[in-house]
């Protein structure tokens, strides 16, 4: 095996068995390589994932890389684990986009942009670790105010938060 092919053997296994995205500057230091290095490995994995032969693909979460499915492969393991796949309901949907766009974001504040109760489904979200708590707003009575989880960027297929749709209030306005 040439020293370069037992890099990229190791920066798979890496990726293959950390729990959370590993970022450039992390996996240098784990392969002890230099970033530039690192971020060729990456890009070489990259396109290795993209044949149409590979079930994996090489995942770019909030500046972290991890391994994952692809997509069409849904199917296959859903079957794996018997457990059809739970969407979220419309009032989840609402609440998650408030939050997206807006956090960090109260409860409170969700509640009035929506014009429902929303207790339910911030609840339901945070237990699938969608959203979390991250702080608490100044002010009277000090509520929580929650954010977007990596989770959420995993679930939508996101890099980052910079990725989601621009707003086009224009239109829903008219």
């Amino acid at each position: 095996m040439f020293f370069r092919e037992a890099e990229g053997a190791a920066l798979e296994a890496l990726l293959f068995v950390a729990r959370e995205p590993l970022n450039l500057e992390r996996l240098a230091e784990l392969l002890q390589m230099e970033c530039p290095d690192v971020a060729e490995l990456l890009a070489e994995l990259s396109e290795r994932y993209a044949e149409p032969a590979s079930g994996l693909a090489l995942l770019e979460v909030n500046g972290g890389y991890r391994l994952g499915t692809k997509p069409e492969m849904s199917s296959y393991i859903e079957a794996l684990y018997k457990q059809p796949a739970q969407g979220l309901s419309s009032a989840a949907l609402e609440v998650l986009a408030i939050v997206a766009y807006k956090q960090p974001v109260t409860r409170g504040e969700i509640e009035f942009l929506r014009g429902v109760q929303s207790d339910r489904a911030v609840t339901t979200l945070v237990e699938k670790g969608l959203l979390k708590e991250v702080g608490r707003k100044e002010g009277p009575g000090r509520p929580l105010l929650f954010g977007t989880t990596e989770k959420f960027l995993i679930h939508f297929g996101l890099k980052s938060l910079g990725e989601l749709p621009p707003l086009n209030l224009a239109e829903s306005e008219a």
